[in-house]
């Protein structure tokens, strides 16, 4: 029996990836800082396991980005665009990688960042590949290599980990008509085999293939590709072990074909689908051993050993020990790092849950409580888990009956709008009066140092809430101010008193608990730290009126009130584990809606329900959209619903593909919807036209993940391409996103512009 880790955090401990690469970015640090930061943090995540027991450790699990970008730069599938980057003087081979991930806007270039979009079904991002008819691919980056010497160096027992073939295309988009990307596996094959030749050059021993594809819906064709791909990998590298791992679902209709491939382990996620293994048992070959994802890589419980053992136990029982592999669901990545930086969580809950660090000690304990082991440290963490699972389930901090009879309670009518869009619109026009092409932002603005540092003053009880108040009031009336001078129709308070979109509000609501160094990464040097729903949620008292009050009272034009929407706080948390994801969504909504409604009393006419997460939860079958998409739309219908006609409903998507449910984006019911649009250019709209939205829209017009600043034709010819699919009287002009990650200067130059193309092209509709 061996244990294993598919992946571990990558941003340090103390997020020290994130400070390097935004000291990177301004100029601050030179790039050997940079690389010393990522050695440094690769040989704390590799120490961490070593000493944990862990007995294949992976390397090249670390990434400054993203580990599909890494992929890209490796097989060199880089953009022409980008080419002359690495001309000018002085660009590394980094600087061209986050160049495809940000833009690049110096040195006389002007380039647009790739398309970038949700890793399945998480809030982790990753950069789409662009791919063309019989594009070449050619080795041309040594990362792989160089970290796994790293490793080896170290004194670790190193396992790349890479992006499998096939998945890597089907990751990834066409750029041109014509041809199925899949096409592109014999040109990427050569590539592939060139990187395993010289990792068994290096002494490498095993690989580990990631190949989430496998679970799940694949055409004939992906099929076919898994075959003919691994079957020439194996006859090429016939001493090299191989892992494929596959997570967030269970292989179910693809079983049969996951089995049948030519390598030594099949890793599959018992967190997400524990009944597959019995499935995968009746049908696995003599010469495979599997590995068993039993501690959940992507929340942060404790592991109920008790459960897990059971799991390990009946595999044992059918394969034997020496083929059997423990580990996590997924990679560890999606987990905060140490559960020991926490020192005033509740010690209650505290004692139910596991980080990164926590969870490969996990897998070790469960390793040895499987062989039998009379350790007394062992036995001893068995008894104090079966403590701690029990507490949790009994715990009076969890249940509060008032709540569970409200969610009870609802019937279709709180699902409901009192009239039709059709209707709701003529009121909302004579009510808000606002021009054809409205514009707006999506919410938040940048936070300077000066508005974080009093946040901060003022949670160290430096600053009275007195003095925080007058400072927020006057960011506020000048922010205010401001939108008024530039011409923006429809305001934001700009969220100055708000941290993060989903944690303040969480901080409002019972049910929650935060950590304070529980950071994952998002996407690049973007970090968040997820609430944790621990219990039953209500809203005890209104979140958001005050300032959303004060801010309309400085201005005769409308000021959005701004909430995050129940399936984005749920989706962007730590959920408890203990009852159905539905029914704690439909708690949020109760409480969200509480909040529209105070909202709608305080004059607030215009209310944005950000759901930026209802495509990500998408379940990754087909068969299962359904029963999500049901109690996801009604819950968003529960938490808006409870206005009049004249209330206008805004909401916010971005990075995603509306294409497949595009009918369920239509059953919310939104009056205004606003997407990421600008770096597909507009290609999103599609969906909406194709089905005749009904109901309005806002195409982003500015790439806000990118620090260049679009100028005003280029944003002109992207709301010429929304008119062409979509009625003039439907659309909105807005970014793509929040503005909170972006620097002042460059948000202000792109919101000027912004609202200098919708004029543009409101006087051209106007002839």
């Amino acid at each position: 029996m061996q244990t294993h880790i598919l992946g571990y955090p990558r941003i340090g401990s103390k997020r020290e990836l994130k400070k390097a690469c935004e000291q990177y970015w301004s100029g601050n640090i030179l790039l050997e800082e940079l690389l010393n930061t990522e050695r440094n943090i690769c040989n704390q995540n590799w120490n961490i396991q070593k000493e944990a027991g862990i007995d294949l450790i992976p390397c090249n699990d670390f990434s400054y980005y993203d580990q599909v970008l890494d992929m890209s730069l490796v097989v060199g599938a880089i953009p022409t665009r980008y080419h002359e980057v690495v001309l000018k003087k002085n660009n590394s081979e980094l600087d061209l990688y986050f160049a495809m991930a940000r833009g690049y806007q110096k040195d006389g270039l002007d380039i647009t960042a790739m398309e970038m979009t949700k890793w399945f079904d998480t809030n982790y991002h990753y950069i789409v590949p662009e791919f063309y008819k019989n594009q070449q691919f050619k080795l041309s980056s040594d990362k792989i290599f160089n970290e796994f010497a790293g490793a080896k160096q170290a004194g670790i027992n190193a396992k790349p980990v890479i992006i499998g073939l096939v998945s890597y295309l089907l990751l990834g988009k066409e750029k041109e008509e014509g041809f199925d990307k899949l096409d592109l596996a014999g040109n990427l094959l050569p590539v592939y085999t060139e990187i395993l030749t010289k990792l068994q050059d290096q002494g490498a021993e095993w690989i580990q293939f990631d190949e989430p594809f496998l679970a799940l819906d694949l055409t004939e064709k992906a099929k076919e590709a898994y075959l003919s791909v691994y079957a020439e990998i194996r006859k090429r590298f016939p001493k090299l072990k191989f892992i494929i791992a596959t997570y967030f679902d269970g292989l179910k209709d693809n079983a049969s074909l996951a089995v049948s491939l030519p390598v030594n382990t099949l890793h599959i996620d018992l967190v997400r689908n524990p009944e597959q293994l019995d499935d995968i048992l009746n049908v696995i070959p003599e010469s495979l051993s599997l590995s068993l994802g039993v501690i959940d890589g992507r929340n942060i419980w404790k592991n109920d050993y008790e459960k897990s053992l059971s799991f390990i136990r009946k595999a044992v029982e059918k394969l034997g020990s020496e083929r059997i592999f423990i580990a996590p669901s997924c990679s560890l990545l999606h987990s905060p790092c140490d559960l020991d930086f926490e020192t005033s969580l509740n010690p209650e809950i505290k004692n139910w849950l596991a980080f990164a660090k926590q969870k490969v000690a996990e897998v070790v304990i469960l390793k040895e409580l499987a062989a039998g082991t009379e350790n007394e440290q062992v036995l001893e963490a068995f008894e104090e888990n079966k403590k701690a699972i029990e507490s949790r389930r009994t715990s009076s901090l969890i249940h509060n009956n008032q709540v569970k009879q409200r969610a009870n309670a609802v019937t279709e009518k709180d699902a409901q709008r009192i009239n039709t869009f059709k209707i709701r619109k003529e009121e909302q026009q004579e009510v808000l009066q606002l021009p054809l092409f409205p514009t707006t932002t999506i919410g938040s603005f940048p936070q300077t140092t000066e508005v974080r540092s009093w946040r901060a003053k003022f949670k160290k009880g430096e600053l009275t809430a007195e003095q925080y108040d007058t400072l927020l009031k006057e960011e506020t009336q000048r922010t205010i101010r401001w939108q008024e001078d530039i011409g923006i129709d429809v305001l934001v308070h700009w969220e100055f008193e708000r941290n993060d979109m989903v944690e303040y509000f969480g901080e409002q609501l019972e049910g929650f608990v935060f950590t304070k160094n529980g950071w994952v990464q998002s996407y690049g040097s973007r970090c968040v730290k997820p609430p944790v729903i621990f219990g039953d949620v209500s809203r005890p008292t209104p979140m958001t009126v005050y300032w959303s009050q004060y801010a309309q009272s400085q201005t005769e034009k409308w000021v959005k009130g701004m909430l995050t929407g129940p399936v984005t706080i749920l989706q962007w948390s730590f959920v408890r584990d203990d009852q159905p994801r539905s029914e704690t969504c439909k708690q949020i909504a109760l409480a969200i809606r509480d909040e529209v409604v105070d909202l709608e009393k305080a004059g607030i006419r215009i209310i944005q329900i950000d759901e930026p997460a209802i495509r990500e939860g998408l379940p990754l079958r087909k068969t299962d959209w359904q029963n999500y998409l049901k109690w996801a739309v009604e819950a968003f219908r529960i938490s808006a619903s409870g206005v009049e006609d004249a209330t206008q409903i805004h909401t916010h998507m971005c990075y995603s593909e509306f294409n497949d449910i595009i009918e369920n984006i239509a059953d919310m019911d939104a009056d205004v919807i606003t997407i990421e649009c600008s770096r597909s250019q507009m290609e999103l709209l599609n969906a909406f036209a194709d089905f005749k939205y009904p109901n309005e829209i806002g195409p982003g017009v500015y790439d806000i993940h990118s620090p260049r600043v679009p100028s005003k034709e280029e944003m002109i010819e992207l709301l010429r391409k929304a008119q062409n699919v979509i009625p003039a009287s439907q659309l909105w002009v807005n970014p793509d996103c929040g503005l909170k990650t972006r620097h002042w200067d460059e948000t202000e130059k792109a919101l000027i512009a912004m609202v200098a193309a919708a004029k543009e092209v409101s006087v051209e509709y106007a002839l």
